[in-house]
């Protein structure tokens, strides 16, 4: 313990001295958050959504011949409704027994796409129903990408580039000829960097929600859950990489090659409903995809426990998957 302990003060120390990590870490994402702000005002798209449940039938069928419509197929009713009460989808049409549709009596997109569905032919068929909702802004839902990004880049170019940095300096060579074990190095490095990720996180979080008021369905104390659990997932992930890497250049380009297809690909700026399956299938190979899943389940949704449970469970595995591979593989010094 003494050998962790003192491993930590120095790693928290080097942190503390290392002024450009502290205005990236919590600066950064604010003049990020502010900036989307004023560019994105929340004025209406002329791109609709509308979301189909149930069986297609000749009325929908008709309706989905519509130009510049986005149609977006749900098993169940509940979730495309919720989707409609955040002004997430447009309208709600249903097929089935009997047609029907949904639109929210606050948003002029489902006026607009009213107007346009009874219009057609069999307009006397549909059965109109009405919902309300506070509007989930593009701000509310970008939010978590860009705490995630954060997180990730600090997680593995501030852990897995260290370490990389160490064993080139030599640095690593000298701790191998003192009482120190790899476990409690490692230890240090990721309790070290997990502290000061989850302190920004907060402040960013809050002093973010002060000025924008962000909508939060759910419990903040999951919100923190998923946010330490996927922090140690992608330290381990920083972990792994540096495991037996010698070259910074080399370095720099695996994580490149991590960090760019999670920040594509893992719906940090734009949704992936809708995509074709496979590409659904693919990112779920990504950390940060559970992260964002079940962090606005929580703040869209409210989700509780049981609901983001098999993404916690997920992030679980990853980081004993990564931490076994890092442990195993670990070297002080180069090959």
């Amino acid at each position: 313990m003494k050998h962790f302990l003192a491993l930590l003060t120095a790693r928290n120390i080097e942190l503390i001295r290392d002024k450009a990590t502290w205005v990236w870490n919590f600066v950064f994402p604010v003049v990020l958050i502010v900036g989307i702000a004023a560019i994105f005002d929340d004025k209406e798209t002329a791109l609709f959504k509308v979301g189909v449940v149930g069986e297609a039938s000749p009325q929908i069928a008709a309706f989905k011949t519509t130009q510049y419509l986005q149609f977006i197929h749900y098993p169940e009713l509940d979730k495309a409704l919720a989707k409609l009460q955040h002004h997430q989808l447009d309208m709600v049409v249903q097929g089935g027994s009997e047609d029907g549709y949904w639109i929210n009596d606050s948003a002029a997109q489902g006026y607009l796409l009213e107007k346009i569905l009874l219009a057609g032919d069999q307009a006397t068929t549909w059965k109109k129903q009405v919902v309300s909702g506070r509007q989930v802004r593009y701000l509310d839902w970008v939010l978590p990408g860009i705490l995630a990004i954060n997180i990730m880049h600090s997680s593995l170019f501030g852990v897995g580039f260290t370490i990389v940095r160490y064993r080139k300096n030599g640095v690593l060579k000298r701790l191998k000829a003192s009482p120190v074990n790899a476990f409690e190095f490692l230890s240090a490095q990721v309790v070290s960097r997990l502290a000061m990720l989850m302190l920004a996180i907060v402040l960013q979080f809050v002093a973010m929600h002060a000025l924008f008021d962000f909508l939060v369905q759910g419990a903040f104390a999951l919100l923190v859950l998923i946010a330490v659990l996927g922090s140690v997932t992608l330290i381990s992930l920083g972990l792994l990489m540096a495991s037996r890497t010698s070259s910074e250049e080399l370095a720099l380009g695996i994580l490149n090659l991590l960090t760019l297809p999670m920040i594509l690909l893992s719906g940090v700026w734009f949704s992936l409903e809708g995509a074709p399956a496979l590409l659904q299938n693919l990112t779920l190979i990504f950390p940060l995809t559970h992260m964002l899943q079940a962090a606005r389940a929580v703040m869209i949704d409210g989700a509780g426990l049981s609901d983001i449970a098999p993404a916690l469970l997920t992030l679980s595995a990853m980081t004993l998957l990564f931490l076994t591979s890092a442990a195993l593989r670990f070297r002080w010094v180069e090959d």
